[in-house]
């Protein structure tokens, strides 16, 4: 977060556009966010309103349904003190006689009689105790089993003179199975013989018409994809009416429905409308898409007009920026162009003249050191073929004394093809299978001097033999690997001299298995190979005397490819006393090629840098 906080306050620090662009924001914005501001608000205001509006439906509808609930109470109250029906009801015994028949189809001649005078039930059931049986308008009689007698026995006598409404499909906690009849629709039991202290649990059921319901609540219904829901006292569903995909999408997203409820403190019953929130918001909706519109818009014409202005006034600048970036960075042909006749178009004007000067200055003294640079170059050179020179001659003295002329011979020939190479017409530069047949004359020199006390093994590979490299660039690494690491071998010894490419790299290396280094010498020629390496310029690479005194090829080999290949190029050394040692130069390949010259001379940068 501080990271990205910081990197906007530089763009804006440093990018008049953007300041630009943020001051227009400022003006636009602002009118865009109070718009949807009140729209919020509106939103609000209509859903509240809404709400109270679906609430003063739902109460109005509970009042007329709770009317209805009291006349069914009061129709239920005179059944249960009917004189009639109570009589005919103490003169049935347990057994189902021919006179039981004909009273129980009195009873219910009454009670369809009665059923008549409210359309708002469905059907009049009595339940006898004494012989078990169930008296409905609907469907005759029947004898219940044990489990919905028992059910209807106990609700009875625990209701006493009360009232009870069953409004579910379930069981009662505790008994039985309840009667089939009370299924499906919402129904009111009570106690026959109310009046009578001693009364048998005899009980009265009236059942209501569901689709009486269901026509009450139905003309509350706002839109298509509502629901509405009547719920019983113990919150079980009576009926619903609408979408019930509307319910099911309330259930997962409550979120997303508009919800109205109203309770009946008469019946306890519970009324629900739920409507899409969307349909509700669909014409704020609408307007709140033309304030986003408009916001976009104003977003959109910020960037235009800060672009406009930026073209005109910040961009000429930020070209001249670029333009003096550039040269700082060494770039020296910097030319800005513009096609502009004020006062930017006259600074531009002068910072390329003075960039034409500066590159006229700097080319002349690029090109006197370039000049120094490869004579200090030729001097390095210079150094290697005299020492082995030297070498070589001696080697072909103590020849002389121990061996006949052949030997003396092969050495001379091998001396004088070496030196053939090393001439090469003036070439700097030879392949990498050069090179090493190059060496191969002096290996062979060197294995006659020491009697074949070691031998040699080149592993070159075939990408890596056309790859043109710096002559003599590994000459002074196997003279140190037979001079200094077969010393002492009389026989065993083993020189090997691999290439290969790696990635971007070309790779040289020099190992033998002589003697080895102890770890205190090869921690300072560490040191100083790495001293040579952070050196910086062309004159810190002429060794001084006492420099030479110490490491001479490995130093010559350093200098040499930092000056031609630059700071990617490394050498390093790995060394175990007894074991052996190995040599490896790195080399970036994009460096190897035949007109190759030193690296620092060719980073304009860097010399102007010096300069």
């Amino acid at each position: 977060m501080r990271y990205g906080i910081g990197g906007i306050r530089s763009a804006f620090s440093r990018n008049i556009q953007v300041r630009l662009t943020f001051y227009f924001l400022i003006m636009l914005l602002p009118m865009a966010a109070i718009s949807l501001y009140a729209v919020e608000q509106s939103k609000r205001i209509l859903y509240d309103q809404t709400v109270e509006r679906a609430e003063l439906s739902l109460s109005s509808t509970m009042d007329a349904m709770n009317l209805n609930l009291h006349n069914v109470e009061q129709l239920s109250t005179l059944i249960a003190t009917d004189r009639t029906i109570l009589r005919l009801l103490e003169g049935i015994g347990p057994e189902l006689t021919a006179e039981a028949v004909a009273d129980f189809s009195a009873i219910l001649r009454e009670l369809a009689n009665i059923k008549s005078a409210n359309p708002f039930v469905q059907r009049i059931s009595v339940y006898h105790e004494a012989s078990r049986t169930l008296l409905s308008t609907g469907y005759g009689a029947r004898r219940l089993e044990s489990g919905e007698r028992r059910w209807l026995t106990e609700t009875v006598k625990r209701i006493g003179t009360g009232i009870l409404y069953s409004t579910g499909d379930g069981n009662a906690p505790g008994t039985a199975s309840r009667p089939a009849l009370l299924s499906g629709s919402p129904s009111l039991i009570r106690s026959m013989d109310l009046y009578n202290a001693r009364r048998r649990p005899n009980g009265l059921i009236l059942s209501l018409d569901p689709n009486k319901l269901r026509s009450m609540i139905r003309s509350l219904l706002p839109s298509p994809n509502a629901y509405i829901s009547l719920y019983g006292q113990d919150g079980t569903l009576i009926v619903g009416e609408g979408r019930s995909a509307t319910a099911e999408t309330y259930r997962a997203k409550p979120a997303a429905m508009l919800e109205a409820t109203i309770r009946s403190p008469y019946s306890g019953w519970r009324m629900t409308l739920i409507q899409p929130k969307d349909e509700v918001f669909r014409r704020t909706d609408q307007l709140q898409g033309y304030i986003y519109l408009i916001a976009g818009l104003s977003v959109l014409l910020a960037f235009v007009i800060s672009w406009t202005v930026y073209r005109g006034i910040a961009a000429p600048v930020k070209r001249l920026a670029r333009g003096m970036k550039r040269m700082g960075a060494g770039e020296l042909d910097v030319t800005v162009t513009h096609n502009r006749k004020d006062e930017l178009g006259y600074l531009t004007n002068v910072f390329n003249r003075m960039a034409l000067y500066q590159k006229r200055l700097i080319k002349d003294h690029y090109e006197q050191q370039l000049r120094i640079a490869r004579t200090e170059l030729k001097f390095l050179q210079s150094q290697i073929n005299p020492h082995f020179l030297y070498n070589t001659l001696d080697s072909i003295y103590w020849t002389s004394k121990n061996y006949e002329a052949e030997e003396i011979g092969e050495m001379v020939l091998n001396l004088s093809k070496f030196f053939r190479l090393s001439l090469n017409k003036g070439k700097d530069v030879i392949t990498v299978r050069e090179s090493v047949e190059h060496l191969h004359y002096y290996v062979r020199i060197q294995q006659l001097k020491s009697l074949d006390s070691f031998s040699v093994r080149y592993e070159i590979g075939p990408e890596a033999e056309p790859v043109p490299i710096l002559k003599l660039l590994l000459q002074p690494l196997v003279e140190n690997a037979i001079l200094h690491g077969m010393e002492g071998k009389s026989s065993g010894g083993e020189l090997v001299v691999s290439a290969r490419i790696d990635g971007s790299e070309l790779l040289l290396e020099v190992r033998d298995n002589g003697q080895g280094m102890a770890k205190e010498r090869l921690d300072r020629l560490e040191a100083e190979l790495d001293r040579l390496k952070r050196r910086r310029g062309f004159r810190a690479f002429p060794l001084s005397e006492e420099e030479t005194a110490d490491f001479f090829g490995l130093r010559n080999t350093m200098a040499r490819i930092r000056l031609y290949y630059g700071d990617e190029a490394g050498l390093s050394i790995a060394s175990k006393e007894g074991e052996g040692t190995a040599v490896v130069i790195r080399l970036p390949l994009g460096r190897c090629r035949y007109d190759i010259f030193p690296a620092e001379a060719a980073d304009p940068g860097l010399r102007a840098n010096e300069l």
